[in-house]
């Protein structure tokens, strides 16, 4: 009886997997993914050949206007010390069947690099981005930035922060809006002077010991008026530092007499939260198609 529960959820898992590789093969027959894609110049002394890349998905059709599909840049989780592009393509194909050019990317991790590093690698894929997405069918002009945990920071800065995008190519800001997805790191400066939960000393990794860094890197001090539009999905049962940051986040938003969407999904907890991009129909993408106009 023992040996049953140890070997079902193997086998249920494996029946998963099965399933979610057929899909998978389904979804991405209306797209074309192009791999590893340097978005950071190979003679640049930081180049870094496995982190510094992109894909890019792609309908397989034209645009139906000559301007090309909106686009959206997604950065990925891992409490910036871990993650990888190659995790999220059902991101990318998800996107791409609906009408979205997906650029999904890497960046940098801590150690050896901190989140200044991430939050400039990130502002120089926007600026490939916006240089190049035309010849992928992509409207340089409707260019937004979505990200989960982490990579929801890191989006929010490239959304709030001129100064982070002029220092790597972009005089002008081009995020057209902003997809918040359980977004952690989005005031790292009052949480990491409160050191309130256990474990929290390992932030220290990327944030490095500079106060004056952890607000640096906090998009919540950067809100000011006429910002892309932000829209925020939460987790019920996630951490209370995502949903309280998050709420902070937004009242800031609407103090400046911006709206922002604030939809909480009872019962889902904060890698689920990213999972569920694996649907198609999932209310994420319905807020983002509508947000993109796709």
């Amino acid at each position: 009886m023992r040996r049953f529960f140890l070997l079902t959820p193997v086998a249920v898992l494996l029946a998963v997997v099965v399933i979610m590789l057929a899909t998978e093969y389904v979804v991405a027959r209306p797209s074309h993914r192009t791999k590893d894609v340097a978005y950071v110049p190979a003679s640049a002394p930081d180049f870094d050949k496995e982190r510094h890349i992109l894909d890019v998905y792609s309908p397989k059709k034209a645009a139906p206007n000559g301007a090309g599909y909106p686009v959206v840049l997604f950065i990925h989780g891992g409490s910036w010390t871990s993650g990888n592009k190659n995790i999220y393509t059902f991101i990318g194909r998800r996107l791409a069947k609906q009408g979205v050019v997906a650029v999904v990317i890497n960046y940098r991790l801590a150690p050896p690099v901190h989140v200044p590093e991430q939050a400039a690698d990130c502002a120089r894929a926007l600026a490939w981005t916006v240089n190049n997405i035309k010849q992928y069918g992509g409207d340089p002009q409707r260019v937004f930035v979505m990200g989960h945990s982490a990579g929801g920071g890191l989006a929010a800065l490239l959304a709030t922060d001129d100064e982070l995008l002029a220092k790597n190519g972009l005089p002008q800001n081009p995020v057209k809006g902003a997809i918040m997805d359980d977004p952690a790191g989005l005031d790292m400066y009052s949480y990491l002077k409160e050191m309130k939960y256990e474990g929290d000393a390992q932030y220290l990794v990327p944030f490095g010991k500079d106060p004056a860094v952890w607000k640096e890197m906090s998009p919540i001090y950067k809100i000011k008026p006429n910002l892309p539009p932000f829209i925020f999905y939460i987790g019920g049962e996630t951490y209370p530092s995502i949903s309280g940051s998050s709420g902070r986040f937004r009242d800031r938003l609407k103090a400046t007499g911006q709206p922002a969407p604030y939809t909480i999904i009872p019962g889902r907890h904060h890698i689920p939260m990213v999972l569920q991009l694996y649907w198609q129909h999932n209310i994420i993408y319905k807020g983002l198609l509508k947000l993109v106009g796709a």
